[in-house]
């Protein structure tokens, strides 16, 4: 058994879904709250679950962070089996899971070693950090080398979205209720990227064709992907899917670009119906 355990939220996203049990990683759920109803991501709802109520609710789903106790338990659980645990989670900037996790860790003091990492992301990027960080620590190797392998990826992680629905980007504050009114009224859809851990509004486009030729530039940007993937909220590929993925594979030929559903956490984000792109861009060097 490794002696570095790796623990992150049920935000994270994986390629393999069978990755945290094959490599010995703690998933802690956050929680989904539809109004007075509570579901654990994950563990009460499946994400195909979530979107099939969306629609039926009169209030938009909220996500709320592990307790400070959960994370003390789990902590304390963990280290009675191995001495050092390394905990990633979604970007501090998108809730409060790191800020809990760090409280839960100050408590543990001595010979005792937790590292909680801020992602600055959430998602597919979260979960090639955790995949990387399982990957290292499956190999034994010490506490500080898998925190610098897991921190260097998380300069080269990028993402970009357009969103459908503004009234969850006015729930959290990105918009005004004025923007947010009239984007609808004028059928604007923001055009979004992840920087610094943030969810930023960048542009505006007024169809999905745009969005769809805004989200072939971006990927062209990068002349060294590693890992990359769209993401939609639909189980099946939609018109704007198969269109991005056609014109990908030929500005690409050879590059693998898997379809992924996102989860409830980038959900109650950005709303349903949103489609966009995680990029891990290598660094051209040899690991």
């Amino acid at each position: 058994m490794s002696r570095v355990h790796i623990i992150t939220d049920s935000t994270a996203h994986f390629t393999d879904s069978t990755l945290p049990e094959r490599l010995g990683v703690t998933v802690v759920a956050q929680t989904i709250h539809f109004g007075r109803q509570a579901f654990r991501e994950g563990v009460d709802i499946s994400t195909e679950e979530f979107f099939r109520r969306l629609p039926h609710y009169a209030t938009l789903p909220v996500l709320h962070p592990p307790s400070v106790d959960v994370f003390r338990d789990l902590y304390s659980e963990k280290l009675k089996q191995n001495k050092q645990i390394l905990s990633i989670h979604t970007s501090s900037k998108m809730g409060r899971t790191v800020a809990l996790a760090r409280q839960a860790a100050d408590e543990f003091l001595g010979g005792h070693k937790i590292v909680v990492i801020d992602s600055l992301t959430t998602s597919f990027g979260l979960g090639l950090l955790v995949e990387a960080a399982a990957e290292a620590a499956e190999k034994n190797l010490p506490l500080d080398d898998v925190v610098r392998i897991v921190r260097g990826m998380i300069t080269h992680m990028y993402a970009v979205f357009f969103v459908e629905n503004l009234d969850y980007l006015e729930r959290n504050g990105r918009l005004s209720k004025s923007q947010a009114v009239l984007g609808t009224m004028l059928g604007i859809k923001p055009f979004l990227t992840i920087e610094d851990g943030e969810i930023i509004p960048m542009e505006k486009v007024r169809t999905r064709d745009k969005a769809v030729d805004k989200l072939v530039e971006f990927v062209s940007e990068f002349s060294n992907i590693e890992r990359v993937a769209i993401m939609q909220s639909g189980q099946q590929p939609t018109e704007d899917t198969r269109q991005l993925l056609e014109r990908l594979e030929q500005t690409f030929p050879g590059q693998y670009f898997p379809v992924m559903t996102y989860g409830p956490g980038l959900a109650c984000q950005i709303g349903p119906d949103s489609l966009g792109i995680f990029i891990y861009e290598g660094t051209g060097k040899e690991s």
